[in-house]
């Protein structure tokens, strides 16, 4: 079988145009992600979902955003709107853990009914007091062990419901002081402090399907921000123990110094096994899937293994789910 595109890309609007289906059937990417311009209604999506797979020529993994607070993709009217999750965690202090299991399995459910089978979710960087505001409140706590008990709650929501997680953004974007969709961050921490705090989460739920990388440089590590380090991505496969699909994050961003294209040919070089590009156009998304090529036998093996891990969800009654969320955040308000 031909191996997957190295890439996860994205659609212009709610369908696809002719000459999108043509180049997703020539390059034949491992995934797609959606965005808010996809979105539209739950017939329009499931439809945009089954046209994503057939160009591919195959059951491609669609994720999307959907965390919860100021990122989400999918809203009302037709899907829940939800507090930002820091905000959430501490209203609902030690029930988090079974807060945070109902909520993502509540958002598994409306993504698994529109045809959508993974989630960038859990966002297991942590909260400190100087992360930048564009992070901080899309975190679950402060500490090492919180973040990992409700980002192992989160996880667990997602897969029961089908939906493959992806932890993000390795290996820990929580010191950033700046936005890396506009700056590049610099971490200048230790690197003993790093790894007991920052890589802890990631170490815990290192056999999660999928990871995303940051897009930062650790001043202590390597001189490449970290979707591009060899380093990093050694540290993330040897240290943290992560064997499972690594893909960049959006290599569109303004924190990598290169052109989409050379960021896609340096982060495959370095060890991640997909390249994410969004919000370019059909000639940028041609030039990322050729610098990207197809996956290494490496990468194939992975990417085989984490669409194995896709399942049909439990059977659930919402109704009773969503009440019992309810409860919960009606005790917190009491407890």
């Amino acid at each position: 079988m031909r191996p997957f595109g190295a890439t996860i890309l994205d659609a212009t609007g709610h369908r696809l145009s002719a000459e999108e289906k043509a180049f997703f059937r020539d390059t034949r990417p491992f995934g797609f992600i959606l965005f808010g311009r996809n979105i539209d209604t739950p017939d329009q999506l499931r439809a945009l979902c089954d046209e994503l797979r057939e160009a591919a020529g195959h059951h491609a993994v669609i994720t999307i955003d959907q965390e919860g607070g100021r990122v989400q993709r999918m809203s009302a009217p037709h899907w829940r709107d939800w507090e930002p999750p820091l905000d959430l965690a501490k209203r609902v202090g030690m029930r988090a853990t079974e807060v945070f299991y109902l909520m993502y399995r509540m958002i598994a459910h409306e993504l698994h009914a529109v045809g959508i089978d993974s989630n960038c979710a859990p966002l297991l960087d942590i909260a400190t007091p100087q992360t930048h505001p564009f992070l901080r409140n899309r975190c679950y706590a402060e500490t090492a062990e919180e973040v990992t008990r409700i980002g192992r709650a989160a996880a667990e929501g997602l897969l029961r419901g089908g939906v493959l997680p992806v932890m993000k953004h390795m290996p820990g974007h929580g010191r950033a002081t700046r936005d890396s969709h506009h700056d590049l961050p610099r971490v200048t921490a230790p690197r003993a402090a790093l790894e007991a705090v920052d890589f802890a989460p990631f170490r815990a739920l290192a056999d999660l399907p999928m990871g995303m990388t940051a897009h930062l440089v650790y001043e202590g590590l390597a001189e490449a921000p970290a979707t591009l380090s060899p380093e990093v991505m050694r540290l993330i496969r040897e240290d943290i123990g992560f064997d499972n699909l690594v893909m960049t994050d959006d290599i569109s961003m303004k924190a990598l110094p290169l052109a989409p294209a050379e960021s896609a040919r340096a982060a495959i070089a370095a060890g991640c096994d997909v390249a994410l590009f969004c919000n370019g156009s059909l000639e940028e998304r041609r030039a990322v899937a050729g610098a990207a090529g197809e996956m290494t036998p490496a990468a194939q093996i992975r990417a085989t293994r984490a669409m194995a891990a896709r399942r049909q969800p439990d059977e659930i009654d919402i109704d009773a789910l969503n009440a019992q969320f309810q409860a919960l955040l009606g005790g917190a308000l009491h407890g």
